[in-house]
């Protein structure tokens, strides 16, 4: 493997215009020595021509599958569903190392093309923080999702199509003008509210005229709770690593009855395959152009719906992408010999036999 070469993919996943490298972090990375091969991509919120400029080789879209196995593939999102053997090495979001849905499909394409994936949510420092996360980004959009919904809901409609804002003013101009001005008189609850989630949720709720959050102290009593029925607007950002007590149920809904205040339920964490998933509500990921899935809520009860859309951060497609890649920069100047790489190599072959003995391979 050629650890001064990258090969930036495409993205194939509907609506997604982030990308892993922009062209400052290409820039910089070939300043230090590196090859840098982008496809191309008319999805992508940068330009072609704005990767060329900075020194980049361009090739056809999705043609990484026939790029020099020792050339590392850097991308964001997962790889479309496929029992392709993959031989090369992988630096992307891989969505397989909690057991979610499909997870030992996903590693045995590893095992049997004798690949590497380098998975960038478990790349961490000497104290475990992530190195590199969309949390704020994801925390803001999904706020503001949520608050788009409401206000739909509140006019007896579902909220359309979501695109991708040209900034965070724009966001929250948008939003505040949705919902009459401000978003004075809503009532929302964050869980997370001091992780990078989040404070992007509540920094998009705080600009919109809204100032209420929870966070692990209050939490602690464990859920179902009643706090979250009392609100307009609950956004789930907690990173979930072991099972806890539900945050919410079919049963507290039902419960509720008439009484229930809560019309949207965000869930930036996303959860929605992984066995302890602590809002068993819905069971689907939701998308940009079908943003919400109603809730089962008994006869004659208010509207509930759920927000479940797991790449929230493409609603804010350049700001994201240069916060994550210029975050990303420091490792990838030190890839594959430090021990962010190395630790995140000894997960995956950890991750890697289980998979194997899952599938009997």
């Amino acid at each position: 493997m050629s650890p001064r070469s990258l090969w930036l993919r495409c993205e194939t996943k509907e609506f997604e215009r982030r990308a892993a490298l922009t062209p400052t972090t290409s820039k910089a990375l070939i300043a230090a020595g590196f090859d840098i091969t982008v496809e191309r991509d008319e999805q992508r919120i940068f330009e072609d021509a704005e990767y060329a400029a900075v020194g980049c080789k361009l090739v056809e879209n999705n043609s990484w599958p026939e790029a020099p196995v020792e050339i590392p593939i850097i991308g964001l999102k997962e790889l479309e569903e496929s029992t392709e053997p993959l031989r090369h090495t992988h630096i992307q979001f891989a969505h397989c190392y909690k057991q979610q849905g499909g997870w030992s499909k996903v590693l045995s394409r590893f095992h049997r093309g004798n690949g590497t994936l380098y998975d960038l949510e478990f790349l961490t420092d000497a104290t475990g923080r992530r190195v590199a996360a969309f949390g704020f980004h994801a925390g803001f959009a999904g706020a503001a999702a949520g608050a788009l919904a409401l206000a739909a809901q509140k006019k007896g409609e579902k909220l359309g199509l979501l695109t991708p804002f040209q900034n965070e003013d724009d966001m929250v101009k948008s939003v505040k003008s949705l919902l009459g001005g401000n978003g004075k008189g809503v009532k929302a609850l964050v869980i997370g509210a001091l992780g990078r989630c989040g404070r992007g949720a509540v920094d998009l709720f705080r600009k919109i005229g809204l100032d209420e959050h929870w966070d692990l102290d209050e939490t602690k009593k464990g859920g179902p709770f009643q706090e979250i029925l009392d609100v307009d607007i609950f956004v789930n950002c907690i990173y979930l690593s072991s099972k806890i007590p539900s945050f919410i149920d079919q049963e507290s809904i039902l419960a509720a009855g008439k009484g229930r205040r809560l019309s949207v339920v965000v869930d930036v964490s996303c959860d929605t395959t992984n066995p302890f998933n602590p809002i068993p509500i819905y069971n689907i990921n939701t998308t940009f152009s079908e943003p919400t899935v109603p809730v089962e809520v008994g006869p004659g009860n208010p509207a509930l719906s759920v927000i479940s859309i797991d790449h929230l951060p493409t609603l804010l497609p350049r700001e994201a992408s240069e916060q994550f890649s210029a975050d990303l920069l420091p490792s990838l100047l030190e890839f594959p010999e430090s021990r962010v790489w190395t630790d995140a190599e000894k997960l995956f072959k950890e991750k890697l036999g289980e998979a194997v003995k899952a599938e009997g391979l």
